[in-house]
């Protein structure tokens, strides 16, 4: 039996023509297989389907609307501390237009 094997091996291994490639064979899926496309297209769905792509878009939907409150909320950080720094400028720009012994007696 190992002997035969060892044979059908060397034969295989000595012409390549015998060996078969396994690129050529694709794997197709038949309508109701997993993956398969539905012939009227995405539309023609059953409720199950729609249910499911509902749920797709509002969970895409509301992570949209976190990333968009996290934005907004940095933005108002941003704004918050531009704010303060025209304050400190403002501040800034008031004490050097004051006389320096009013500047000393502070």
């Amino acid at each position: 039996m190992l002997r035969t094997q060892v044979v059908k091996l060397a034969r295989a291994g000595a012409a390549p023509s015998i060996r078969r490639s396994f690129s050529i064979s694709a794997i197709r899926a038949a309508e109701g297989d997993t993956g398969a496309t539905r012939s009227g297209g995405v539309a023609s769905g059953d409720s199950w389907t729609k249910r499911e792509q509902a749920s797709e878009t509002k969970f895409i939907r509301e992570k949209e609307m976190e990333s968009l409150r996290k934005l907004k909320e940095k933005l108002a950080q941003q704004r918050k501390h531009l704010d303060e720094l025209d304050k400190h400028i403002q501040e800034l720009e008031g004490d050097a237009g004051e006389d320096p012994q009013h500047i000393r007696e502070k």
